[in-house]
């Protein structure tokens, strides 16, 4: 029997006939495996122990981050998504008490957002578990193969960026 056999999973086309697929597509593989598997995970326990979902979360930790609040395109450009999916999670948030919506001080047009003494404080207790959640999920990672892992993805990151500006007309 083989001991160096790979688990099967999201990627075991690749495993089985790794002729197919060439080193590159594998490790875009491998990421995208990890980051749903983490994902994934991060969402089941938000929702289980806090109900709430990740983007709810996710809108807040960036709140977080800024005391004086962001306006909705400052936040829909942190988060990556359209001002209309911001507009929803705040709507909603707002009803529950973990925003106030005020109009902004230099800009009459736009409406800046932030936490609530309540807001803030059920999200710093989410935060704390996600945070133990993280550490759980890379426990097994030595302190070296986590800095080389980052190390590794900053590189990525960066490679990933100059592929795309040099794509664009």
């Amino acid at each position: 029997m083989n001991e160096h056999v790979i688990p099967l999973d999201a990627e075991a086309h690749a495993v089985e006939r790794p002729e197919d697929h060439h080193d590159d597509l594998r490790l875009w593989l491998r990421l995208l495996t990890c980051t749903t598997l983490i994902e994934g995970e991060i969402r089941r326990r938000l929702r289980d122990s806090f109900d709430v979902t990740l983007p709810r979360f996710d809108l807040m930790a960036q709140l977080d981050k800024a005391p004086d609040g962001l306006t909705l395109s400052e936040l829909s450009k942190r988060m990556m998504v359209s001002n209309g999916n911001v507009t929803g999670l705040v709507e909603r948030l707002v009803e529950s008490g973990h925003l106030v919506r005020e109009t902004s001080k230099t800009d009459r047009r736009a409406q800046v957002i932030r936490l609530t003494p309540l807001g803030r404080a059920e999200f710093r207790a989410m935060a704390e578990e996600h945070e133990g959640w993280i550490a759980e999920m890379f426990c097994e990672l030595t302190p070296r193969e986590r800095e080389d892992l980052m190390r590794l993805l900053a590189k990525t990151k960066m490679s990933t960026r100059r592929a795309i500006e040099g794509a664009r007309p």
